[in-house]
C-alpha cells in the first residue's frame, strides 16, 4: 500500500511540476489533443504504460 501511495505521490509531483514549468505547452498540448483519433491515445496509453511497468521492472527487480 505504501508503494501505491508513493506513486501517487509522484505523480502529483510531475504533474504539479508540468504545470507550474511549462503552462502553456499544457494548454497547447490540451487543444491539440481532440485532433488525434481515441486510438492513437489509447495506443499512446497503452505504450506508455509498458514504458512505466519496464521501468519499474528494472528498478526493483524482476
Amino acid at each position: 500500500m505504501n508503494d501505491l501511495l508513493a506513486g501517487l505521490a509522484f505523480f502529483f509531483i510531475i504533474e504539479g511540476l508540468l504545470y507550474a514549468a511549462a503552462p502553456g505547452f499544457v494548454k497547447s498540448l490540451a487543444a491539440v489533443l481532440p485532433e488525434f483519433a481515441e486510438s492513437q491515445l489509447r495506443i499512446g496509453g497503452i505504450i506508455a504504460m509498458g514504458i512505466g511497468v519496464f521501468g519499474i521492472w528494472l528498478i526493483r527487480g524482476f
